[in-house]
């Protein structure tokens, strides 16, 4: 495993929060950001809990960022790593938020705000400025957190380290005979020892339920004969991990093995597409044409990638329709499946990066179908 990485800075934040005013210029009044993984990744500020009380980051080109926060919890943002490169400014219980937050704002601007800013915030802010409009940054800003630099690709890596170590030991463990839920607390025990410090999902899909790409793992007793797929991740440093293997337990039949083929083969086909300036349904569709030309493209259900970074679900998705170039530094995931409803599924997934002349796999364990016990 990889050593701690060094924390970010007030310069790191400085800059990102700099290089989002400057995208915002170019179609926005401003960015508003409610807390969630765009705050932590803006400030390294984190508040205390979910609350009713407004905080809210508001980033202008032309105009130093202000962090608006309650009063009780400005002592909290004042210590997050980004707060020197920030104005904060304060409201008390009892007061109105929305009159402290609406001279920061163009009266008559467009702002993109964080996809999960509270309605009663939105609102808020649209009865004390009537004029003002809103987009989603997903849909205003998609690629705010898209490209990483050196240091959130190191982390990606430790991550994707971390997940196929977890991925290793649980081939070791019995399957046949214990039920989904035991196999996805021992997947989320390994996460923690290799230093996730949150664990989002562990997927343990066993014969029929393995056709449900998001199966919860449940009380299904493990059988020998099944196929199971396994799909598991979290945050390590702050940044995400998300793998998936299919492994079977005994020996499979020859047809369980030309489907597990058919999607290692698109999976493989996939990654060897990524490289600077396709778009990233190219991806998408070179795996889904192999899989179609297999006779199973029916049976692909979902696409081919997510973006990954703070969050182990973000943009870009590799999905037909995104015409996004892909761009060296994006991290995202790369997973068809199969998926053969009262029978068995099949997905392989790696987290790949954007190079300069093509692309880099984060997860690196065998994606050969392993026998399991």
């Amino acid at each position: 495993m990889t050593g701690t990485p060094a924390p970010f800075t007030a310069d790191d934040y400085q800059a990102r929060m700099e290089r989002a005013a400057r995208a915002a210029d170019a179609g926005l009044a401003g960015v508003l950001v409610a807390p969630g993984p765009d705050l932590v990744w803006l400030t390294g500020y984190a508040p205390p809990a979910a609350t009713e009380r407004l905080t809210l980051l508001v980033l202008a080109a032309g105009q130093a960022p202000v962090l608006v926060v309650p009063t009780l919890e400005a002592p909290d943002a004042e210590k997050a790593a980004g707060a020197p490169a920030l104005t904060l400014r304060d409201w008390t219980d009892g007061k109105d938020p929305y009159a402290t937050t609406a001279p920061l704002l163009d009266a008559a601007g467009r702002f993109g705000v964080s996809d999960n800013a509270w309605a009663l915030h939105l609102l808020g802010l649209q009865k004390a400025l009537p004029g003002t409009s809103y987009v989603s940054l997903t849909e205003g800003l998609p690629m705010l957190r898209a490209v990483k630099d050196a240091a959130e690709l190191e982390r990606l890596a430790a991550a994707g380290e971390a997940a196929d170590a977890t991925y290793e030991e649980i081939l070791k463990v019995s399957f046949a005979g214990r039920r989904e839920s035991e196999v996805a607390g021992d997947l989320a025990d390994l996460l923690r020892r290799f230093g996730h410090s949150q664990v989002d999902f562990t997927v343990v899909g066993s014969g029929p339920n393995g056709a449900n790409p998001h199966h919860e793992a449940g009380e299904r007793v493990i059988e020998n004969g099944d196929m199971v797929v396994l799909d598991f991740g979290g945050l390590k440093h702050g940044y995400g991990s998300d793998t998936s293997r299919t492994v079977h337990v005994g020996e499979p039949s020859a047809e369980e093995r030309r489907v597990h083929d058919v999607v290692r083969e698109a999976q493989e086909a996939a990654f060897r597409a990524v490289r600077p300036g396709i778009a990233c349904q190219d991806v998408d569709r070179v795996a889904r044409a192999h899989i179609t030309e297999s006779g199973y493209g029916d049976r692909f259900i979902h696409r081919t990638g997510h973006g990954i970074g703070v969050t182990t679900h973000e943009p870009p998705y590799m999905i037909e329709g995104e015409e996004q170039p892909l761009v060296p530094g994006m991290c995202f995931s790369v997973e068809p499946g199969i998926y053969l409803p009262g029978r068995f599924g099949v997905r392989i997934e790696d987290i790949v990066t954007v190079t300069e002349d093509g692309g880099r796999r984060l997860n690196n364990t065998s994606r050969e179908m392993a026998v399991v016990h």
